[in-house]
């Protein structure tokens, strides 16, 4: 399973601006974001260009401006966040369902083992939003 810096600091950053959805309405700094985050500017402005584009986030220029969520933080999930920040979520080594990962592109003895598990976790961060997140309410599930 790979899940690199760009999903995970996607995630971190998408819950810090849900955590301020409701302060006065404003629109929250990318700058405030990443000091608070611990996250480089730069690589924070490359994963909100996408998830603008998707839809997760609108932007506000100018005095004032920044980011929002699009949607409620109830209504985001984790994998949604993931995905528009174009993070595959597989866990086997193969590169497309049709050809395997061994040499004669067969499939490995352990590749429905790593495709269940690639689905259980999709499915998982299907289920998990951002307010489960900032409410602290996945602990208490698990």
């Amino acid at each position: 399973m790979r899940l690199s810096t760009k999903g995970r600091y996607a995630v971190m950053a998408m819950a810090d601006l849900a955590r301020r959805e409701g302060d006065a309405c404003r629109a929250v700094a990318l700058a405030d974001i990443a000091a608070r985050q611990e996250i480089s500017l730069s690589y924070l402005e490359q994963l909100f260009a996408r998830l603008r584009r998707r839809g997760l986030v609108k932007s506000a220029r100018g005095p004032g401006g920044g980011y929002r969520l699009a949607k409620t933080a109830q209504d985001t999930s984790v994998a949604e966040i993931v995905h528009a920040v174009d993070e595959p979520l597989r866990a086997t080594r193969c590169t497309s369902a049709a050809k395997g990962c061994m040499l004669k592109g067969e499939r490995c003895l352990t590749h429905d083992l790593w495709e269940d598990l690639g689905a259980r976790i999709e499915d998982y961060l299907a289920s998990v939003s951002l307010a489960d997140v900032i409410g602290g309410r996945l602990r208490k599930a698990a």
